[in-house]
């Protein structure tokens, strides 16, 4: 009989708040119930956290939303916020899939697949119905979100693509109607002949240095220009009306251009194209006071203020001033250098004078036409932050009082900082930058650093996690934090018999010892010289062994003792731990276990071996040899016949403990193996099976009698440090160098060998067969620099199939029922012949409808992929559907964009094809009926639409009259008739 064995899935992770990969967006309030308590609240913050995207309240620190897309895996990589509808984000994955997620509902409403590698930046556009992206396999995609399909794929860029901003020509225009001429970095604002129907432009950069405007009328590109001179461009910054953009690369330079809005509109008009003028120039170059690289720049979206950040703790902010307050510090300056040079000229004879002040004179006009970028953005303020920053962004869209940042850091905390504004008619002399303030952040539910121990209590109600400078005690069901407890670099840990005592071993060899109910440190013992690598409870609850680097391992005891309260008579219990005996070794011990009988005590220790002791009499018993490299973990079996050891050489080693007998030894990673740990008892005959941990990001579940590897459980995004087995062996709990701690829930579905090689097999398969799938880019041709957006994916491929085999069996149940048909012509009684059992199945419909109802069940945005995986003979077959879909007027907007993409795709075979000519037109001649109906449909609705919307806005308006006056008229117009309109509605 096969073995089955009961899985283990994915069922909750906690402790991450944000991860590194994945920039933060602020949005405000959204159940406020008016504008003023909006303001008041902290706002949401949205970031990614792994594979999900969680939302933040960042005032009380509490988790409103967790999106997850059960069907995606990869960890998050950009998020960005729809302008015109503030609950739709679009979210970029590492896989290179985009989802557009309502925030509502927490759901997602449309599915993109373009890119071969991950998302990088995230763009909408003014109106919230096209979407940019660009990836790290340097290309840029646009997608139209109300027909879900990729418009275009954009290639010129060498590197991953680091910025993106939409152009829109017209904003402009509406700022010259509203009197605004050139903007002080002498960007003209504006020109009234606007095209409406323009696409627009793209302002794209990259790793390559280079920053490209784009064309999306035309698709092609306008202009690059060298974005840095030292190396790539790590981001860029546009500010809200379009006249600037900033670009940041290496040692802190920031680059400013300023954009010839009023020249991009006369393109967006005009079909002919100046090739001399350029609609991208140089300003400038400003220098941070960091020396990184620079890895975000945001402008506020009242256009006052920048602020720039690095991969270090601090956020710089930069003040735009007004021409006003440029001209003054000209002013200033030009005094203070006159005053200078009369001084200077107090030395010299007046012909010196005379000459000087003439050329001083000349230099000033020149600098009034020309102003330096450094007069007009100027350093505000560098906000330090408690961590090193991974993205940032305005948190409130207006000035008050103050300005708010929200900063994601990268040790997993989110914080909002509120820095006062610079008044103008209260500025002091001093010219010091002003005070700020943390006023939020969201730091209690997760560790600053990584998890290096997990500890579970002996319930499995409370889960212990143990890093550097942090103890936290979670609720494992509910997965809150219920304790925070401040330590050292901790290294082991564990719950002391009762569940009321944490004991932490940390890299200074102290053990401390933690009081949770309290949540005190109780008492600090220095154990030993070097670090405690691993500590151990004695199975009978009355004791402990603790290992360290200084090669020996020491034996406590666990004793009550009464100690007096200070200034009165009486005593409180106290736990104290009593050193009673030491085991001198020869080299550092990494692990220690004791078998669950209390026999024996196995040592592992930095020479690659492991040593097996008697507990009582602390004699040598077995020597272990045979990995590599030194064992970093082991566990000993619930009947302590077993022992497996794991080793920084990948491998996993089972040992009988009777003889010291090597029974298996596998390669089981392909990395170093952290930890493994047994089930702890045998209610299922499960009493040898046990799960491994390794820095491939991998927890894996072996059965320890069959040496078979049963379950690979995927999910981690960085190194696996710790596990943790529950008592009862229903749940998993593993830590990570991603932040997040995940819990893996036994559940009832069975699981077979056989079936896991298989969709193992069949998983490499098909990452294979996608890969072969993407075009071959070969280096020495000239690409285009425009292409189809579209990814073979084996979704796509799956449903090309179910399209094929739909028209296979639809044509033969069309030549049926048309044989039927003729036959019926002759023998009106003739019986319906038999169709195929999946008509019958579907409620005996027709093949058109089935067809249709394939066809439909495809997702927009993998449609045209799909289409393309049919081969030209289903090409026909489906005309034949397309052109008794257009007769009955079934799903136009699907007939017609299936029947204008075949077109395309197959236009040389259909033109030179004589069967196609007739279908074709006879599928034109039932196509434009149909569409002229609903062209006229709309145009009735609209008008009536129209009509609707202008009867409302007569009933929203109510005329003040003078009665006096009103009286008047009427006397007057009593003996004239007048002539009455009624409305016909």
């Amino acid at each position: 009989m096969v073995k089955s064995y009961l899985k283990y899935e994915h069922s909750k992770t906690f402790g991450l708040i944000t991860s590194a990969t994945s920039n933060a967006v602020w949005s405000a309030d959204d159940d406020a119930p008016n504008a003023s308590s909006r303001s008041t609240g902290g706002g949401r913050a949205v970031v990614g956290a792994d594979e999900e995207v969680l939302c933040w309240d960042v005032k009380k620190g509490e988790l409103l939303g967790r999106w997850k897309d059960s069907g995606c895996n990869a960890e998050v990589t950009a998020i960005a916020q729809s302008k015109t509808d503030p609950d739709i984000y679009a979210v970029g994955y590492g896989d290179g899939s985009i989802r557009v997620w309502d925030s509502r509902t927490a759901t997602v409403i449309i599915s993109f697949n373009g890119h071969r590698s991950g998302i990088t930046v995230l763009a909408f556009d003014k109106s919230g119905i096209r979407l940019a992206s660009g990836a790290q396999d340097t290309d840029i995609v646009v997608w139209d979100l109300v027909a879900e399909v990729g418009m275009f794929k954009l290639r010129g860029h060498k590197n991953q693509i680091t910025g993106l901003s939409f152009l829109h020509p017209e904003d402009a225009s509406e700022n010259a109607a509203d009197g605004e001429g050139d903007n002080e970095l002498g960007a003209p604002n504006g020109d009234s002949s606007v095209s409406d129907d323009h696409a627009g432009f793209l302002l794209t950069a990259s790793k390559d240095a280079l920053i490209k405007l784009w064309d999306l009328g035309s698709q092609h590109c306008m202009e690059t220009h060298v974005a840095q001179t030292n190396g790539e461009c790590w981001s860029t910054g546009i500010m809200l009306d379009q006249s600037i953009c900033i670009t940041a690369g290496n040692d802190g330079e920031l680059r400013v251009w300023s954009i010839d809005i009023k020249g991009l509109s006369s393109v967006s008009a005009h079909v002919t194209e100046d090739l001399e003028r350029r609609y991208l120039s140089e300003r400038g170059t400003l220098n941070r006071h960091g020396k990184d690289r620079t890895l975000g720049v945001t402008f506020h979206p009242s256009g006052s203020y920048v602020a720039v950040h690095g991969s270090e703790k601090a956020i710089e902010l930069w003040a735009i001033r007004s021409p006003a307050e440029v001209q003054k510090s000209l002013a200033r300056k030009r005094k203070r250098r006159k005053e200078k040079e009369k001084e200077k000229s107090l030395a010299t004879d007046s012909t010196q004078k005379d000459a000087n002040e003439e050329k001083h004179s000349d230099g000033e006009d020149v600098e009034e036409d020309k102003i330096d970028i450094s007069e007009i953005i100027v350093p505000y303020v560098i906000v330090r932050t408690s961590g090193k920053v991974r993205s940032m962004d305005w948190a409130g869209t207006r000035i008050r009082k103050s300005l708010q940042v929200l900063a994601a850091t990268t040790n997993n905390q989110l914080e909002v900082y509120d820095i006062p504004v610079k008044r103008k008619e209260k500025k002091s002399k001093s010219s010091e930058p002003p005070d700020y303030d943390r006023i939020f952040s969201v730091d209690m539910p997760g560790h600053r650093t990584d998890v290096r121990s997990l500890a579970l209590s002996s319930d499995d109600r409370m889960l212990a996690s143990a890093s550097n400078g942090n103890l936290k005690i979670w609720n494992v069901r509910t997965q809150n934090c219920i304790r925070t407890l401040e330590c050292g670099y901790a290294l082991c840990s564990s719950f002391l018999p009762g569940d009321k005592i944490v004991v932490v071993g940390n890299r200074n060899g102290e053990l401390e010892l933690f009081d949770i109910a309290s949540s005190t440190l109780i008492d600090t013992v220095k154990a030993h010289e070097g670090p405690v690598w691993t500590l151990h409870v004695h199975p009978d609850g009355r004791s402990m062994v603790t290992g360290s680097a200084d090669k020996s391992a020491k034996f406590w005891n666990f004793e009550i003792v009464q100690e007096e309260i200070p200034g009165t008579k009486r005593t409180t219990p106290r736990l104290r731990l009593n050193h009673t005996r030491t085991l001198k070794v020869a080299d550092d011990i990494l692990s220690l276990r004791f078998s669950p009988d209390s026999r024996l005590l196995a040592v592992a220790l930095l020479d690659n071996t492991v040593k097996v002791f008697f507990v009582d009499s602390l004699k040598l018993f077995l020597n272990l040899y045979g990995h590599k490299l030194p064992v970093l973990n082991m566990d000993i079996s619930y009947d302590s016949k077993l022992i497996v050891t794991c080793s920084a050489d990948k491998n996993v080693r089972l040992w009988g403990l009777d003889f010291g007998d090597c029974h298996k030894a596998f390669f089981a990673h392909q990395d170093s193996i952290m930890q493994v740990a047994f089930v702890p008892h045998n209610q299922d005959g499960n009493g040898h099976h046990f799960f491994s941990a390794s820095k491939d990001r991998m927890v894996k579940y072996w059965d320890g009698d069959k040496f078979e590897q049963i379950q690979k459980l995927d999910g981690h995004h960085g190194e696996v440090w710790a596990i943790a087995v529950s008592r009862t062996g229903e749940f998993v709990v593993s830590a990570s160098h991603d932040k997040s701690i995940r819990v893996w829930q036994q559940t009832d579905e069975q699981i077979f060998l056989e079936e896991e090689r298989e969709k193992e097999l069949e998983e490499l398969y098909e990452g294979t067969l996608t890969t072969s799938l993407e075009p071959e880019l070969d280096t020495g041709e000239e690409q285009s620099e425009v292409v189809a957006a579209g990814k073979q994916t084996v979704e796509t491929l799956m449903a090309g199939e179910k399209i094929a085999e739909a028209l296979d069996l639809g044509m033969a149940d069309l030549e049926l029922m048309d044989e039927w048909a003729a036959l019926r012509a002759t023998q009106p009684t003739a019986a319906p012949p038999p169709r195929n059992p999946l008509f019958l199945a579907y409620g005996n419909r027709s093949a058109e409808v089935h067809v249709l109802a394939v066809v439909q069940k495809i997702p927009a945005a993998a449609l045209q992929d799909a289409l393309l995986v049919l081969p030209f003979a289903h090409v026909r077959a489906l005309f034949t559907f397309l052109r008794r879909w257009a007769a009955r007027r079934w799903n136009l907007p699907l007939t017609c964009r299936v029947l204008f993409f075949l077109l395309k795709t197959h236009h040389r075979q259909i033109v030179a094809s004589k069967t196609m000519r007739p279908m074709l037109d006879g599928i034109r001649a039932g196509l434009r009926a149909a569409l002229q109906t609903q062209k006229d449909e709309m145009g009735f609705n609209l008008a009536a639409l129209r009509f609707v919307g202008q009867r409302v806005r007569e009933g929203g308006v109510r005329a003040y009259v003078d009665e006096e006056a009103w009286e008047r008229e009427a006397e007057e117009d009593k003996g004239r008739r007048k002539r009455a309109f009624v409305d016909l509605a």
